[in-house]
């Protein structure tokens, strides 16, 4: 029931910003956590930025200084804002929240969006 809905992907020029959005629909509950992460071809699925229910955040140390994670609770929704845009991110950017409680855990994933980074 449980669905990620990504927007905000697309293409920009070396330097540029894009601000990733990822509203959960379907759940009444708070996820303990918010994340992003992204895979460019022939790599891995690699964490981008995640952000605790209580607004701890984790970076990539390749997106440091350069990309902010945050979150409206209230809502169920994440953002990752990008500046300074390299084309080494390019990739599928994809939203992942966790629940979880003492005896269960759920991981549920957006269907990805394309970040381009390109002049």
């Amino acid at each position: 029931q449980v669905q990620l809905v990504e927007s905000g992907g697309g293409l920009v020029q070396p330097g540029g910003s894009l601000r990733l959005s990822c509203a959960a629909s379907g759940s009444i509950f708070t996820f303990n956590t918010m994340g992003w992460y992204r895979q460019a071809p022939g790599k891995e699925r690699e964490l981008v930025a995640d952000i605790t229910s209580g607004g701890s955040t984790n970076y990539a140390d390749s997106v440091k200084g350069r990309f902010t994670i945050s979150r409206d609770n209230a809502n169920n929704t994440t953002y990752l804002q990008m500046n300074s845009l390299k084309p080494e991110d390019t990739a599928v950017y994809y939203c992942n929240a966790q629940r979880s409680g003492r005896w269960y855990a759920f991981d549920y994933w957006g269907q990805g969006t394309q970040v381009t980074v390109s002049s």
